[in-house]
Formats: structure tokens, C-alpha cells, sequence
């Protein structure tokens, strides 16, 4: 420690490292302020050809990935959830049975209405097929039972006449043998009324109110039998089940069938959606140029890289309007075989509304603005390299030009270029005046709108 203390380091010693350290650490700053950038360069001598090309035009817009349609599955009367046979994620079929209500209270019901069914039509049956030939026998010996009875009281009768003539019995006992014969013959017409009834059978009334109690006993038995269909739960449509809200054993009431999944109560059992179609929103703008049929391109962020397709199935009539901004709702389908998509997913969408066919285009920043009008600088004089344009006589001067619509980083050129004109990309040094102002001219002609 002692010959540590006694080591001391001289002042100018010192004083020449920090010297040291400040002039390396300027070099370097020096190196990076004032280093000419190689990229820089080649930018600043960099010019394009003017090129006549077939340019596709689109229009963006952002939208979401939606389902067709989307509803909550419910029961159509109250009761517990007998069986579960799906879960999320699962991918149905329409008329795939999804659930089973417990249908214990109906079948009482049900059987007690195959009883009243059976009860009507055997009275129908019956009325139908008219009285046995039994029956008729046994009303025809009625008749001749009773005219035996008419036939001994006539003869009675006039027995009683003629006793009551010589004096041998009374008046009395000759009106009781009167009564007895109109009794009997009263007994006869009876029994020949029944025997008629018997041999012409069912009155057509009696028959068709027999039908009646068939027609009301079968329509108790389907009420019955529609009530015990219904507890078995099917899916209206194909789709997958975004969402269980019940389990086995839950009490679960009817809901709206149509509403949306977000306001599903705990009395839906599941949620269903169908498939996915893209719903976009296009500026007023541009809504116009937007057809049904019309091809689109669709980019997700979720699988960067990947394109989808589809067509534009329908178009909003009403307009909507957020924070003063109007647009149309735009639905396109969308194939997705893989099934990748998920509700809710944010997407680009391209609409394919045609193609400007033998255009001139140049890149849209090589436009200027010189004294107010818009142009290029066009190279002149020998031609270099078209990635670095190393002549050195080369010379640029400003001409203007008419534009048109703007697609991606191109514009279309309508005069003022021709094919094979060289546009630079930047101003050669020395030549960039005081303001330089990029433009895009929209609109053909000199007026429009930046497409896609």
C-alpha cells in the first residue's frame, strides 16, 4: 500500500490522454456528420424509364372478418338440458342435432293423445261399417215377437166383445182387452221403427261428427308430438359454435332466435356462426366504381404474406357516417378452404375495379413543382447507367406534365413524356431549388382521386 501511494502520475501525462481522447472522439464525429451516405448517392443520381404499361387500378379500404350469420340456439319451451353432444370450436352441419332437452313431462301427454286417436277412429270405424247382421236378427224377431202379441190381443179382444154383448162381463174388463191390443200394436210399430234403423245404419251426420273427434284427437297427438320434437335442439344452419353458455343439468328458457352473440344470455345453450365474409367500408368517393361480382384481394395481419379472394356480394343502401366521415358497408365473400379465419380479425381489402390498358407511368415521387406547375426532370444530353447515371455530361431540365390517377407508387402519365424518356428521382446536385413540393395531380385529366 505504501508503494502504491508513492506511485504518482506526472500532470502532463494526464493532460495529454484527455488531448487524446477528445481529438479520436471528434474524428469520429466528423466521419459521421460529413461521410457522403452511399445510398444517398445512388438516390440522388437514380432515374427510371418512362414505361407504357397495362396498370390494374383498385381501391383500398380496411374491414373485419365477419360471419354470415351468427344466432343463439335456444330451446322453444323452458326445460333442463338433457345432453350436450358439441363444444366450441366444433364445425356443424344444418339439421346436425347439437342438444336434448329432458322430454319426461311430454310423454305422459303423449300417450294419454294416442289413446283419444284410437278411441275416435273405432267410433268412426263402427259408424262407418253399420249394425252386424246380429243386431238386424234380433230386431226382426223383436217384430214378430210383437205382432204375435198384436194378433193375441185382437183376438181377445173381440172375445170380449161378445161376452160384453150378451151380458157376461163388463164394460170394464171389454176396455182393458182395447187397451191391451193398442199396446201391443203401438210395441209392434216400435220395434218395426228399430228394425229400420238396424238394416239402414249410421245416419251421415253421426259419421261426420265421428270424423270430427279423429280430426281433433290426431291434432292433440301432433301438438304433443311437435312439443317432444322440439327438445331435440338442431342447427338451423352450417357453421361452427362460437360459444357454450349451458352445461347438462342447466334449466335454459327461449330467447330471440336472431340475436347477435354478443348479447347471448346464460338461458341460450350455444352460440352458432356461419361462414365468414369480409365487411368493408368504402368511401363515398368511391363507392360508385364498386360492383357486385367485382373481384377483391384480402390481407390479414394475423398471416402476413398470405392473400385471400373473394367477390362483393352486397352493398350497403344506407350510408354511415363516424366523426363526419361517410362510407358504405361493403360484404364480400371470401374463400378460405383452410378455414384460418376468425370473427372479428382486422383486414386489407383491394376491390378489382378494372384496368388502364397501354398507360404511360412514371414513379409517383419523381413529380415536382417548378413556378407552380408540376413536371419532371428529364435527363438530357448522354445517357449513363440506369442505377447510377455515372456520365458526366449528363444534364437535367424541367418538363411539365399532365397526370391522372395515381395506383400504389405510380402515376399515369397523359402528356408531356413518351416512352423511353429517362424521370430522375431527385435533383442532380447543385440544380434543387429553393422549395421542392411533391404532388400528385388526382382525377384523370388533372383532377381525381389516389386509387389503389
Amino acid at each position: 500500500m505504501k508503494d502504491l501511494k508513492k506511485l504518482r502520475v506526472p500532470k502532463w501525462l494526464t493532460t495529454l490522454l484527455i488531448v487524446g481522447l477528445l481529438a479520436s472522439g471528434g474524428y469520429a464525429i466528423y466521419n459521421q456528420v460529413t461521410a457522403p451516405n452511399p445510398r444517398e448517392g445512388r438516390r440522388r443520381g437514380k432515374t427510371v424509364t418512362v414505361e407504357q404499361v397495362n396498370l390494374p387500378v383498385t381501391i383500398a379500404a380496411n374491414g373485419t372478418v365477419q360471419p354470415e350469420r351468427s344466432v343463439n340456439v335456444s330451446p322453444k319451451t323452458s326445460g333442463k338440458l338433457k345432453e350436450l353432444l358439441v363444444k366450441e370450436g366444433d364445425r356443424v352441419e344444418q339439421g346436425q342435432i347439437l342438444a336434448y332437452m329432458d322430454d319426461s313431462n311430454f310423454q305422459g301427454q303423449f300417450t294419454q293423445a294416442k289413446g283419444q286417436v284410437a278411441s275416435a277412429q273405432a267410433n268412426l270405424q263402427r259408424l262407418l261399417a253399420g249394425n252386424r247382421n246380429q243386431d238386424i236378427a234380433q230386431a226382426q224377431a223383436r217384430v214378430r215377437d210383437a205382432e204375435a202379441s198384436v194378433r193375441r190381443a185382437e183376438q181377445t179382444l173381440r172375445q170380449n166383445q161378445q161376452l160384453f154383448n150378451t151380458g157376461a162381463i163388463s164394460q170394464r174388463e171389454l176396455n182393458n182387452s182395447l187397451a191391451d191390443r193398442d199396446s201391443a200394436t203401438a210395441l209392434l210399430a216400435q220395434n218395426k221403427q228399430a228394425l229400420s234403423l238396424q238394416q239402414v245404419g249410421s245416419r251421415p251426420e253421426e259419421i261426420a261428427e265421428a270424423r270430427a273427434q279423429v280430426t281433433t284427437a290426431q291434432g292433440s297427438l301432433q301438438t304433443v308430438q311437435t312439443q317432444i320434437a322440439d327438445t331435440v335442439i338442431r342447427a338451423p344452419f352450417s357453421g361452427v359454435v362460437t360459444k357454450k353458455f349451458a352445461d347438462p343439468g342447466a334449466f335454459v328458457t327461449p330467447t330471440t332466435s336472431g340475436s347477435a352473440v354478443s348479447s347471448a344470455t346464460s338461458s341460450s345453450i350455444l352460440s352458432l356462426a356461419s361462414n365468414n365474409q369480409i365487411m368493408a367500408n368504402v368511401a363515398e368517393s368511391n363507392i360508385a366504381q364498386i360492383k357486385l361480382g367485382q373481384a377483391v384481394e384480402i390481407k390479414v395481419d394475423a398471416f402476413p404474406g398470405k392473400t385471400f379472394t373473394g367477390r362483393v356480394i352486397q352493398l350497403a343502401t344506407q350510408s354511415t357516417t363516424v366523426q363526419n366521415v361517410t362510407s358504405f358497408e361493403v360484404k364480400s365473400s371470401i374463400a378460405d378452404p383452410a378455414k384460418l379465419l376468425r370473427a372479428g380479425m382486422s383486414v386489407d381489402v383491394e376491390f378489382k375495379i378494372g384496368t388502364l390498358n397501354d398507360v404511360l407511368v412514371i414513379p409517383t415521387v419523381a413529380i415536382v413543382r417548378q413556378e407552380g406547375t408540376s413536371g419532371v426532370l428529364v435527363m438530357t444530353g448522354e445517357k449513363g447507367d440506369s442505377q447510377g447515371d455515372r456520365s458526366t455530361n449528363r444534364r437535367s431540365e424541367f418538363r411539365p406534365i399532365n397526370t391522372g390517377v395515381s395506383v400504389n407508387d405510380k402515376t399515369v402519365v397523359l402528356s408531356g413524356l413518351q416512352v423511353g424518356d429517362r424521370v430522375m428521382l431527385s435533383f442532380p446536385p447543385g440544380e434543387r431549388p429553393q422549395s421542392r413540393t411533391p404532388s400528385v395531380l388526382p382525377g384523370l385529366g388533372g383532377g381525381g382521386s389516389r386509387q389503389r
